[in-house]
């Protein structure tokens, strides 16, 4: 499916993406970055300075805010087909994009309206897709899964379980063959992680090292099975081992974790010593998709994550009680996020859908 042929800036316009505001002083002195913590699954997390917290703040209630919104439009019936909600799980994404640069490629599954937003895709056109308008990233035909955009480096949302993965190698055999320094952010979930050609991909790319980092979202089920039912092993950090991969276990739900090890994995790319693993412990709070009544867990453990883990309420507690943030400064982001969510709705519901003869473009004969 064809990417939208219109040209995008980065995220500078106050219409893509909330501008930043600074956080009023509540009289508390600031503290400054270098404390090194360990998160709940044991992997290194570094403090943040104000102005990085403020940054993933905002970037994960925009995907919070645009998820939530995306739900209740399905609900409405304005959504049809399929669509997998990433409520739960933005730390992942919004900290390896923050160690992303320019020209690095990325490439996930279904779950992927978080991906696009944290590359700085345009709100409208992607709630423009889910409605089927033809202000949509592949022009109202490609529907929640299926979106792209060169201008960003994003190489979709795909629907295969595991698809996703040969390809993201592809893209990291490209950089190698051009010799740039570019990496290629592969994700996929936990239920994928015993595809085949993950395997496949996982040779190659250690075979040739090729600058690939694999980022599996491990949210503990896939689909409706817990993965302690799905997988002989667990721990998929491992799962490269027999191809020496090196790979390390993160705790997704703290973006200064995710942050940390991105770099990590980045810079082991960069030097040109080929792939790297990163399991991001993390968890979905909605089902699998839109019609999963998630009957397989029990409301109290839905309750627990989101009560002693949630990614942006982690991020928030941090600036009101360590960088001297005020309530009302952080008020006014979740204001402005809405704005910019609500405005992508609206444009979601008036674009015209698309003309009866996009059925006969973009078609490989």
């Amino acid at each position: 499916m064809a990417a939208r042929a219109k040209p995008e800036s980065r995220r500078t316009s106050a219409s893509k993406s909330p501008s930043k505001p600074k956080a009023a002083s509540s009289g508390k002195p600031a503290r400054s970055r270098g404390k090194t913590k360990t998160s709940i699954h044991g992997s290194p997390a570094t403090d943040f300075t104000q102005d990085q917290e403020l940054e993933a703040y905002r970037e994960m209630l925009l995907i919070r805010r645009f998820e939530e919104k995306a739900g209740q439009m399905y609900g409405m019936g304005l959504i049809g087909g399929f669509c997998h909600l990433y409520i739960g799980q933005e730390a992942v994404v919004t900290g390896m994009q923050m160690i992303a640069k320019d020209g690095d490629q990325f490439i996930t599954g279904y779950r992927d309206h978080g991906h696009m937003l944290a590359c700085g895709m345009d709100p409208k056109g992607v709630m423009a897709e889910l409605t089927g308008r033809r202000g949509g990233y592949s022009k109202g035909k490609g529907g929640s899964m299926h979106m792209f955009s060169v201008e960003k480096g994003f190489f979709g949302g795909h629907g295969i379980v595991g698809g996703q993965v040969s390809l993201g190698t592809g893209l990291a055999f490209a950089n190698k063959y051009r010799g740039n320094d570019n990496i290629s952010f592969t994700y996929f979930g936990d239920g994928a992680t015993n595809q085949g050609q993950v395997y496949e991909s996982f040779n190659m790319a250690k075979l040739w090292k090729l600058p690939v980092i694999y980022v599996i979202e491990n949210n503990k089920y896939g689909m409706g099975t817990s993965i302690a039912r799905a997988s002989a092993t667990t721990d998929l950090s491992h799962r490269g081992a027999s191809f020496d991969i090196p790979g390390e276990q993160v705790d997704g739900m703290d973006v200064r974790a995710v942050h940390n090890a991105g770099e990590k994995a980045a810079a082991w790319c960069r030097e040109g010593n080929g792939p790297f693993i990163l399991e991001m412990l993390t968890y979905r709070y909605r089902g699998h998709s839109m019609s999963d009544p998630a009957k397989y867990r029990s409301k109290e453990e839905v309750q627990k994550m989101r009560q002693e883990h949630d990614p942006i309420e982690q991020v928030k507690k941090r600036l009101l009680e360590e960088h001297a943030a005020s309530e009302d400064a952080l008020k006014d982001i979740d204001k402005e996020v809405r704005g910019i969510v609500n405005e992508a709705a609206e444009f979601a519901q008036t674009d015209p859908e698309p003309d009866a003869s996009e059925l006969w473009t973009d078609i490989v004969r």
